[in-house]
């Protein structure tokens, strides 16, 4: 099933989690850790929907569905991504990791790798830091990787939505082709 933006916007939440079931995730979670901006939650919404992810995890003090800014930012995919919110990251990926999930940040460190030559699980968490302070230090402690994406430009980085979607349609890409 395959639905326009006006049918997305006007489904029901009771509706979307009856279909929900039929559609064929992939092993793949997004880890939003202190994202604040609602327009920003509902655009990951809208790239966990593209992407058929298992579910997002927000973390932290932030705005959850539904709201108005969320719905319109994500035309209402919010009612189609199954998501969970948890108090904090560090408690999230406690639990993911329990799950057998492999933790990938996307960060720039001094320890991070070109996310074309990481090589993944077939269960990937990824966590996408706030946009005024990326991903906390007590955070990437706990990850088993973190990718970035190179820049070749003055600016260091790309928008918190931009660079994750680059980096989780590359993880869907080679978890897709390892199962093929």
């Amino acid at each position: 099933m395959k639905l326009n933006s006006h049918q997305i916007r006007q489904s029901k939440v009771g509706d979307s989690q009856k279909l929900q079931k039929e559609i064929k995730r992939n092993p793949i979670i997004l880890v939003l850790d202190n994202v604040l901006d609602t327009y920003n939650i509902g655009s990951f919404f809208r790239l966990a929907d593209a992407l058929a992810v298992e579910k997002i995890c927000l973390c932290g003090p932030v705005v959850t569905p539904p709201n108005i800014k969320i719905h319109r930012a994500s035309i209402g995919t919010w009612k189609w991504v199954p998501w969970e919110q948890y108090k904090s990251t560090k408690e999230c990926i406690s639990q993911l990791k329990k799950d057998g999930y492999q933790i990938i940040a996307c960060e720039q460190t001094k320890d991070s790798i070109n996310y074309l030559d990481a090589k993944y699980k077939s269960k990937v968490a990824i966590i996408a830091g706030s946009e005024s302070y990326g991903i906390s230090k007590d955070v990437l402690n706990l990850v088993d990787k973190v990718v970035e994406i190179p820049m070749f430009g003055i600016n260091i980085s790309l928008n918190v939505l931009v660079a994750t979607s680059v980096i989780s349609f590359d993880v869907v890409s080679k978890l897709t082709h390892k199962n093929a």
